[in-house]
C-alpha cells in the first residue's frame, strides 16, 4: 500500500525538543523529494522544510531555520524532522509530503501528527 505515516508527535514544554519520523511505504522511496508541512489552528498549511531524494540538499522555513533539522535515511524508507527550543508558536498538526515527480508518481501526503508545545 502506497502511504506515508508520521509518528512522534505529542505535548512538550516551551524549549522543548522532538523528533518526528515519517514512515514511507508502496513506492521507491528514494527518487523523491520529501517535505514537512504544518498547519496550525485557523492557519493554512506552510512548509516547513524539504530535503532532496538524497538528502544532498535542504530548505526550511525562516520561521524554523536553525532550530529544526530535516534529514532522511532512503535504506529506512523515513524521513526526520527534529525539532529542536520549541515555541509555542510551532504548535501545529505536522505533516509529510512526498514531492511529485514526473514519470514516478504524484504527490502523497500523510494523515499528520500533532504538536504541542505549551507549559
Amino acid at each position: 500500500q502506497v502511504q506515508l505515516v508520521e509518528s512522534g508527535g505529542g505535548l512538550v514544554q516551551p524549549g522543548g525538543s522532538l523528533r518526528l519520523s515519517c514512515s514511507a511505504s508502496g513506492f521507491i522511496f528514494s527518487v523523491y523529494g520529501m517535505s514537512w508541512y504544518r498547519q496550525a489552528p485557523g492557519q493554512e498549511r506552510e512548509l516547513v522544510a524539504s530535503i532532496s531524494s538524497l538528502g544532498v540538499s535542504t530548505n526550511y522555513a525562516d520561521s524554523v531555520k536553525g532550530r529544526f533539522t530535516i534529514s532522511r535515511d532512503n535504506n529506512r524508507e523515513t524521513v526526520y524532522l527534529q525539532m529542536n527550543s520549541l515555541k509555542p508558536e510551532d504548535t501545529a498538526v505536522y505533516y509529510c509530503r512526498r514531492i511529485g515527480r514526473p514519470g514516478y508518481g504524484m504527490d502523497l501526503w500523510g494523515k499528520g501528527t500533532l504538536v504541542t508545545v505549551s507549559s
